[in-house]
């Protein structure tokens, strides 16, 4: 892979991953039409180093959430231990409750992650996804405002949200549109909505690495030599990444997510159109 590929990648994943228009889905196109230019596709390993470059982008914008949660799991370890639970819960600690029951939504889609991975080679099934997920953020702006948060939002709410985060496991559907559209559908916060997005893609992100390393190790598709080339697209993902956790915040705050739904709509058009030309 050259350098050049790297960067690319790299900031299509650092800018896709949390803006709400679908990293798989931009990372599909990019790599088929590069793919068309002679390029070789993105390697397992590749795409394992880049999704962990945007996780160091999460812990860095949220990680007082995290720190806090880490403390709190190892206060309720001790407490569950001793026999007592404090009352009401600490927030943190049903942050973890909330995260843990959105997450599983997501062992429903382990029997068949295979086929969904092959959709990224369908470019009319990307480009279609694209477009479904600029209706989502399109209707996520006319949401009445909810005040759900972590002490209030229910256990029914979080599932929800993650029955809508296993969803977009197919390219072309933003996770963090889906989730973030998900949770403002069930009554969250805007920036709660926002918050739990990014910090239920933990172990989202951390489950969906750990099996393409294992498939990347199993096939034997690590490319040392290259580490080096990879470790600068990861760099890139990181840096880009936190700037568009950032960039969302502020268009939380204002409920603009409508802004991305032309995107949206506009590159799935386009993709269209230039595959039936192009072929």
């Amino acid at each position: 892979m050259s350098l050049l590929s790297s960067i690319l990648l790299g900031l299509i994943q650092g800018l896709a991953e949390f803006l709400p228009i679908s990293s798989s889905g931009h990372l599909a196109i990019a790599e088929h039409f590069l793919g068309q230019a002679g390029v070789p596709a993105t390697p397992d390993f590749f795409d394992v180093l880049l999704h962990l470059g945007t996780l160091v982008a999460v812990f860095v914008a949220y990680w007082k959430d995290i720190r806090e949660m880490i403390v709190e799991l190892i206060d309720g370890v001790r407490d569950l231990a001793h026999g007592t639970t404090p009352t009401p819960m600490p927030p943190a600690r049903r942050l973890i409750l909330l995260i843990i029951v959105a997450t599983v939504p997501l062992f429903a889609v382990l029997p068949i992650k295979d086929w969904i991975e092959g959709l990224s080679d369908n470019i009319y099934f990307v480009a279609g996804a694209l477009i479904v997920t600029g209706f989502l953020l399109f209707a996520s702006d006319r949401v009445k405002k909810g005040r759900k948060a972590e002490r209030s939002a229910r256990l029914l709410d979080v599932f929800l949200v993650g029955v809508a985060q296993a969803i977009a496991t197919c390219p072309g559907i933003s996770r963090s549109g889906t989730t973030i559209t998900a949770g403002c559908f069930v009554g969250f916060d805007r920036k709660f909505a926002v918050r739990f997005s990014f910090l239920m893609s933990i172990p989202a992100i951390l489950g969906a690495n750990i099996l393409t390393l294992k498939d990347a190790i199993t096939e034997n598709t690590i490319i040392v030599s290259e580490i080096p080339v990879y470790l600068v697209g990861v760099a890139v993902a990181a840096v880009v990444g936190y700037a568009c956790i950032r960039l969302l915040k502020m268009i939380a705050d204002k409920g603009k997510f409508g802004w991305f739904a032309y995107y949206c709509w506009a590159a799935g058009l386009i993709v269209l159109a230039l595959t039936l030309v192009l072929g």
